[in-house]
């Protein structure tokens, strides 16, 4: 998951980087979301395997 959170940010970068604004905006949009999805399963297993 957080793999292909930083794939959406390269892409992002590269997509702003030559000027297609509209690209680097969902590509960024999908890379904090993969991220936050990332973050909640990371907690979740962590607390899981506590008890």
């Amino acid at each position: 998951m957080l793999h292909y959170a930083l794939i959406f940010l390269v892409v992002a970068l590269v997509a702003g980087f030559l000027g297609f604004s509209a690209l680097s905006g969902t590509a960024a949009w999908i890379a904090k979301v993969l991220v936050v999805v990332f973050l909640v399963l990371t907690v979740v297993s962590l607390l899981r395997r506590k008890t």
